[in-house]
């Protein structure tokens, strides 16, 4: 529903990769934005301003090089909706963490550990591998 996995996936990505590079999320529904969405981001420094949830149809006229794919739901709509098309499409299973129930505290350390998988899974697949020292 881009509320939550791909909306951290966003900006994250909007902050790791060249300004240059266009960066979108959409879900396969709508939904509406989550609270600790935005928590989470605060506490790296990041935000969704007045960002909405968007879905696919949103996005319909875009074109794109690269579609991630975070949940199992979204990867089945983007393979159909590219399959005319020269897009490549990487699924990166995600834990939904708003399975998570409990405290405050335990909600959002299922929310963070969502961020970091992706910060992770992101410097892996779009930062070049840092050279070690040769001294090492």
């Amino acid at each position: 529903m881009n509320v939550v996995r791909s909306p951290i996936a966003e900006q994250l990505a909007r902050r790791m990769l060249p300004a240059t590079t266009f960066v979108a999320s959409a879900g396969v529904r709508a939904g509406e934005r989550d609270p600790f969405v935005d928590a989470v981001l605060a506490e790296d420094g990041l935000s969704l301003g007045t960002r909405q949830p968007r879905t696919l149809d949103d996005l319909e006229d875009d074109y794109f090089d690269l579609i991630v794919t975070l949940a199992p739901e979204a990867h089945h709509a983007a393979l159909e909706l590219t399959r005319s098309l020269a897009v490549e499409v990487e699924y990166w299973p995600m834990p939904d963490p708003t399975d998570t129930g409990g405290t405050r505290e335990h909600i959002m350390a299922a929310y963070r550990d969502v961020r970091e998988r992706l910060k992770t899974r992101m410097s892996r697949r779009f930062l070049p591998p840092v050279a070690k020292n040769p001294a090492d």
